[in-house]
């Protein structure tokens, strides 16, 4: 409890920052580009590397995939056959219900709550290596060969986690002067991550009706509520139980990630559904994810 408490803080200070404009238009972008960039890849490359692999992809990961696949396919079915969109409306539908915030909160989440960085990087491999390109080549039937596969290269966290799983796999255990500036840069990762997902939260509007209500409400309650719980069960069938069956349902019950807004965008498909689905899981996750932390804990 004490640990989320801190998590929040830091997050409401990042709103309330951005709600008073102290550090100018684009504060926020400036922010999630360091994470992005900068802080998290040296954070997961320092972790990776002095965990065992065994120790990175835990039992954890499969109620996590599972509760993906299947809220995923669920969303889907209901945004074709009930809401009637199209596939690019869909899709951001889809990935509003499925997609987990891995980077900005997962990470946090996973340092101070579950005491261990490691159980975020498959999460974030999974999501990086296979959900996005599939995705952007659902929301853009015309993405070309060369930059659907060069999609992960470009993400920095991807070549953090290769390096540190080479380093960990041959045996290799790197100096203490080698490790120190990954670490010194990567324990910025958390408090700015925080800050940057405050600042986003900045004039939103979630609530209310209208047409676009049902499905905003849905995809919120699948990602907050169905997912995690779906991960509860499948966890319980493989006989999880402690840790392992905590970082299963707090990483599975994951707010929906910022960067959908960002693809819905980019596309012009979904982007009201997009926006309204990250403030509102983020903010519903607050209370969700300490709940699930109180009772499994």
């Amino acid at each position: 409890m004490a640990a989320f408490a801190a998590l929040w803080v830091i997050t409401l200070v990042g709103w309330l920052v951005g709600r008073s404009g102290l550090l100018g238009a684009g504060a926020e972008t400036v922010l999630a580009r360091v994470v992005y960039f900068v802080a998290a890849p040296a954070l997961l490359f320092a972790t990776v590397a002095t965990t065992p692999v065994g120790g990175v992809f835990t039992p954890a990961f499969v109620p996590f995939l599972a509760s993906t696949v299947v809220v995923a396919i669920a969303a889907a079915a209901v945004a074709r056959w009930r809401w009637r969109l199209d596939r690019g409306d869909g899709t951001v539908a889809t990935l509003c219900a499925s997609y987990v915030n891995g980077g900005y909160l997962g990470i946090p989440i996973a340092a101070f709550v579950l005491g261990d960085v490691s159980f975020a990087v498959p999460v974030l491999l999974f999501q990086t290596l296979l959900f996005s390109p599939v995705a952007l080549w659902l929301l853009d039937s015309r993405p070309g060969l060369r930059g659907l596969l060069s999609l992960p290269l470009r993400n920095p966290i991807i070549p953090a986690c290769v390096l540190g799983f080479v380093v960990t796999a041959v045996g290799w255990t790197l100096p203490a002067e080698v490790l120190r500036p990954f670490e010194l840069t990567g324990s910025a990762a958390v408090p700015l991550a925080l800050l940057a997902l405050g600042l986003s939260l900045g004039g939103a509007r979630p609530w209310g009706g209208g047409a676009d209500a049902e499905p905003r409400y849905a995809v919120v309650a699948a990602k907050v509520v169905l997912q995690p719980l779906v991960a509860y069960l499948v966890a319980l069938l493989l006989g999880l139980e402690g840790e392992l069956l905590l970082a299963a349902v707090v990483m599975s019950g994951l707010p929906t990630a910022q960067n959908i807004f960002v693809y819905a965008a980019r596309f012009g498909k979904g982007t009201r559904l997009a926006r309204d689905a990250v403030t509102l899981s983020t903010v519903l996750a607050a209370v969700t994810l300490v709940l699930v932390a109180l009772w499994l804990g």
